[in-house]
């Protein structure tokens, strides 16, 4: 059971890398690289990794639910980062 939960979150990052790579083929307003390619799947399979490790080691359902939630806050705040450089800070390249 717990690996085929793990085997379907790595599914769904394989998908949502899908999305911008078959979008690129119909449009030039998506124009991802490699590194951005490499960054967001980083980041996709940190959260799912992370949020894995939390569901086995975390009893707990309310304390799941909070570090989770906070988890991914934290993941959208870094994306919208990266993205768009919403807070000016060095990493988004601003």
């Amino acid at each position: 059971m717990k690996n085929k939960r793990l085997l379907i979150m790595l599914l769904g990052i394989t998908g949502i890398l899908l999305i911008p790579a078959i979008a690129m083929l119909f449009t030039n307003e998506v124009n991802w690289s490699i590194g951005d390619f490499v960054v967001m799947g980083t980041l996709l399979l940190t959260v799912v990794l992370a949020t894995e490790f939390i569901l086995r080691k975390i009893s707990d359902k309310k304390y799941r639910i909070a570090i989770i939630t906070l988890l991914i806050i934290l993941f959208l705040l870094l994306w919208v980062e990266l993205a768009v450089g919403l807070f000016n800070s060095p990493i988004a390249g601003s």
